[in-house]
């Protein structure tokens, strides 16, 4: 009879165990009360931008674009020295899936040319943010950075002549930022610069390049060398953001490079490589 007794409980107790195994909740929840149906809202991550890879630099320029921003380039005689100055020499990059460049330098009887173009594929680290966006906020970076002047709406006037000064010639100034307000000489090519930089040519905003684009050109007027101009052209597409810096300077002291014309040079080349990276 004890042996029985012990078998009982025995079973009893087994029983006992298996309950609180399998029975804890009802339904399917789990002992410690939570639902892992009821996880809280899932976060999409944000869409990735539409470029994963970045061309290669000093190829996305083609030999007649190069011609028209680098003149002295057609007046080397030596033919191993002008290939090596269309091919142009890589900027040095750490990472690039992410950023490359490509920059050349050309010198002629009449100047010296320096063109750079810089190629950046933004990557947002925030899942939340897509990489298009985090594009966009660092391209307004830039722009604040290049810090454009509050220009008025151009004029009929502003697009096509300059007005003339006061005393009749021509008159040349810069403001504080080195950008000019006026020039007073004839670029390297020979043809006359306007006395009054229209405002049609100040550093301003671009809507027809990219997504988001703008110029910026400053003459540097200080010392008695020859004046060096630079012209940037800087546009953003998708989560690409590219920079060309075109950059002249005369041989002959007094002599103010064209504004009009390095504007569309670059504004050209700008064109043409968002073109291909559409």
């Amino acid at each position: 009879m004890q042996r029985k007794a012990y078998v009982s409980g025995t079973a009893a107790l087994l029983a006992a165990l298996l309950a609180g195994c399998t029975g804890g909740s009802e339904g399917g929840a789990t002992s410690d009360g939570s639902n892992p149906e009821d996880s809280g809202t899932t976060i999409a991550a944000a869409e990735p931008g539409r470029y994963r890879t970045l061309p290669e630099p000093c190829g996305a320029v083609g030999q007649d674009t190069l011609d028209a921003l680098l003149p002295g380039i057609r007046e080397i005689a030596d033919e191993l020295r002008r290939e090596q100055a269309y091919e142009g020499e890589a900027t040095l990059t750490y990472d690039t899936d992410r950023k490359v460049g490509c920059r050349w330098k050309v010198e002629s009887a009449a100047a010296t040319d320096h063109l750079l173009i810089d190629f950046e594929r933004v990557v947002s680290y925030d899942s939340s943010v897509s990489d298009e966006t985090e594009a966009e906020s660092l391209f307004a970076a830039k722009v604040a950075a290049a810090d454009l002047p509050d220009l008025p709406e151009p004029t009929a006037t502003d697009e096509g002549t300059a007005s003339p000064s006061s005393s009749g010639s021509p008159t040349a100034s810069s403001s504080p930022s080195g950008r000019p307000s006026g020039t007073a000489s004839s670029s390297p090519s020979g043809s006359p610069s306007p006395s009054v930089t229209p405002t049609a040519l100040q550093p301003r905003l671009l809507d027809d390049v990219g997504d988001q684009a703008f110029v910026d050109d400053e003459l540097n007027s200080s010392g008695s060398t020859a004046k060096r101009r630079t012209v940037t052209v800087a546009f953003r597409t998708s989560n690409v953001i590219v920079t060309i810096e075109y950059e002249e300077q005369p041989a002959t002291v007094g002599t103010v490079p064209d504004s009009k014309e390095m504007q569309d040079r670059a504004r050209n080349l700008a064109s043409r490589l968002a073109d291909s990276l559409s």
